[in-house]
């Protein structure tokens, strides 16, 4: 077995550098590989992503493991920001809408601790809170606290 790991553009990894040079060798089929990390990691388009190709060398047969950003980048992505806020209770750098947060919380949750969406989403506010970001205009303290009321449970399912 031997194990590749890489990190790509979201959607754009090419047979090229890094991937084509550390495959090569392996005698695998570059281009189905790329096709395949291509498809996983649409949805991190404009980001770099950390894969790991592992390929077993005798039967030519592989798998891809795709690691996920940091949750404050794809909250600074969803709203088009460079940095968060320095002081999170006086500079607001965004606001965030509950399908958006839910939104990151999907992309996620296989690298979370939470153990449902409902719990995903908690913890995507709860990194809203250290970044000055708002979640439908709420204050990320607030927000958590209405999620874990079930005012938000049409939303989340």
């Amino acid at each position: 077995m031997a194990e590749i790991r890489v990190l790509v553009d979201g959607g754009k990894a090419s047979a090229g550098a890094p991937l084509g040079p550390a495959l090569g060798p392996l005698g695998v089929n570059i281009g189905e590989i790329v096709n395949k990390i291509n498809e996983k990691t649409k949805s991190y388009s404009g980001m770099k992503v950390p894969i790991k190709v592992i390929v077993d060398t005798a039967t030519k047969s592989f798998e891809i493991k795709v690691g996920s950003p940091p949750t404050s980048a794809l909250i600074k992505k969803e709203l088009g920001v460079p940095k968060g806020g320095k002081d999170q209770k006086t500079d607001i750098v965004g606001n965030l809408s509950i399908d958006q947060v839910k939104k990151i919380a999907e992309m996620k949750i296989d690298n979370l601790s939470a153990h449902s969406l409902r719990a995903a989403v908690r913890e995507v506010v709860g990194a809203c809170n250290s970044m000055g970001v708002t979640v439908d205009g709420m204050a990320p303290k607030e927000m958590q606290d209405r999620i874990a009321q079930g005012n938000y449970d049409s939303a989340l399912n």
